[in-house]
């Protein structure tokens, strides 16, 4: 017997925004999956999927997980009860979890930055990542690899394809 919900809510994963500089910037250490306090309006800004994590980051002050810098624009629609675009947003995370982030981020200089921003089940998570600051070097680094990781599989493809180089 199955089970159908009445509800109209998404089942699945919607992404709203990511941060794709953030894998460029920071080595990516370990990733949570968080809830947000948001408003009405912020929601509804949401589904219509407008939002920017470009300058976006995470501090935790006296137990709590706090977002800032996270761009929600104002619903087009909303009155007078719309919300500031660039607030203050708590996160809702474990306690077990936020003493794991707080005892990382003191001791390994480490930073907390939301990856992105997705609907799950009709609710609003944010993925937010304990990071590393990569230097200038390690970004160099990391683009050669990658470009010399595109070459080989060009020639391996042109190989196959029995084309020479």
């Amino acid at each position: 017997m199955s089970q159908t919900s009445s509800s109209n809510r998404d089942p699945g994963k919607k992404v709203v925004a990511q941060n794709r500089k953030a894998s460029h910037d920071y080595t990516i250490m370990d990733t949570f999956e968080t809830g947000v306090v948001l408003t009405g309006t912020e929601v509804k800004a949401l589904r219509m999927g407008r939002a920017s994590l470009v300058d976006g980051f995470a501090t935790i002050d006296d137990g709590e997980v706090f977002m800032h810098n996270v761009h929600i624009p104002e619903y087009s629609q909303g009155s007078w009860t719309n919300h500031a675009p660039r607030r203050t947003r708590k996160l809702l995370l474990h306690r077990e979890e936020i003493r794991r982030l707080v005892g990382k981020t003191h001791e390994g200089g480490l930073t907390l930055v939301p990856i992105s921003i997705y609907f799950r089940d009709g609710l609003v998570k944010v993925e937010l990542a304990l990071a590393k600051g990569k230097k200038s070097y390690d970004k160099r680094q990391d683009m050669a690899t990658r470009d010399a990781n595109r070459e080989v599989t060009r020639a391996l493809g042109r190989r196959s394809k029995g084309m020479s180089d």
